[in-house]
């Protein structure tokens, strides 16, 4: 089993991630929310590695935010690695989240369910069998 701590600001978890895209790499901190099917990533983070939310060829419709429906780009990242795992080709959605909020977006359970994953809260830390 190998631990991975992640960042605490008050009662959220927060985790850097890697994506790869046609035109290069970034770095994003993204929100650890279980609440949310979905993993999403701010377009700006998508553009500066090459991969543009209008180039979609699939659309998410009637995803929930906190201004009602939205209707949002699938977009597929080259690689994409966080918590130690890496996952080719894979599908998040292009939104970018109200400004203030200090992540670039959230890690939802479209990637957390590929794994047999323990998140302690109170501790801030994952554990991955």
């Amino acid at each position: 089993m190998k631990t991975y701590k992640l960042q605490k600001h008050g009662p959220l978890l927060v985790v850097k991630t890697c994506v790869v895209g046609s035109e290069g790499m970034a770095y994003p901190n993204l929100l650890v929310d279980t609440g949310s099917a979905y993993t999403i990533l701010s377009q700006e983070i998508l553009y500066s590695i090459g991969l543009s939310p209008a180039d979609a060829k699939k659309k998410l419709r009637r995803i929930i935010t906190g201004s009602g429906h939205e209707i949002v780009p699938v977009i597929s990242v080259h690689q994409f690695h966080c918590l130690g795992q890496r996952v080719d080709n894979f599908d998040l959605l292009a939104y970018t989240l109200p400004s203030g909020i200090y992540v670039d977006g959230l890690l939802g359970m479209d990637f957390l369910n590929r794994f047999d994953i323990d998140l302690s809260i109170s501790t801030g830390k994952v554990f991955i069998k």
